[in-house]
């Protein structure tokens, strides 16, 4: 794919079949989030690749956990309201059970560190899609960035305690009839262009 198509069709990907992600594939994807442009050439964004089915699952069940304990409020964020409502049902993994999470970190004091790792995020998912492979940008851990049980899990796995997740990945296989994402461009409906 030229470079352009690559962006137009990369879409998210919600459902995921169960079949694990081949090292050597994820590997292309990482190293793609390694190259993205950091502020300064800091290159201080922390990968947490999580392939274990039991620590994504206790990391599900903790953010569910910590979601429940939150109120709706009008005006909310429609993804955010959803998150709640669905924790409380008892019935929300927010990584679509993919089989491999990226958890992307980077130092908590650093004023680049949503940027760097935006931009992380961004070139791991255009590789999943030239891959052929699903990708969905999660939101969720930023916003229980400065949850403590949260932080804890994460220091336990890897994170640095002067770190904060500012975006994850989910990647693998998409669910679909052809095990290929959905690739059909939404139309854009917003974003308006002012030239002046």
């Amino acid at each position: 794919m030229d470079a352009f198509e690559l962006m137009r069709t990369r879409r998210s990907t919600r459902k995921y079949k169960a079949a694990p992600l081949e090292d050597a594939l994820l590997e292309k994807i990482i190293e793609a989030g390694r190259y993205a442009p950091s502020g300064s050439n800091s290159q201080s964004t922390h990968f947490i690749v999580i392939k274990d089915r039991t620590v994504r699952g206790e990391l599900s069940r903790l953010v569910r956990e910590q979601f429940s304990l939150w109120e709706t409020k009008p005006g909310m964020y429609r993804a955010m309201a959803h998150a709640i409502t669905a924790s409380k049902s008892g019935d929300y993994t927010f990584h679509y059970n993919a089989p491999v999470l990226v958890v992307l970190a980077n130092k908590k004091d650093y004023t680049n560190n949503l940027a760097d790792c935006v931009l992380a995020a961004e070139n791991m998912m255009l590789m999943a899609n030239e891959l052929d492979l699903g990708s969905c940008y999660i939101n969720q851990l930023k916003w229980l960035g400065e949850n403590d049980v949260i932080n804890e899990y994460l220091i336990s796995i890897g994170m640095k305690p002067d770190e904060r997740v500012y975006v994850a990945v989910a990647l693998g296989y998409a669910d679909t009839e052809d095990g290929l994402p959905v690739r059909e461009p939404l139309p854009r409906k917003g974003n308006p262009v002012t030239v002046v």
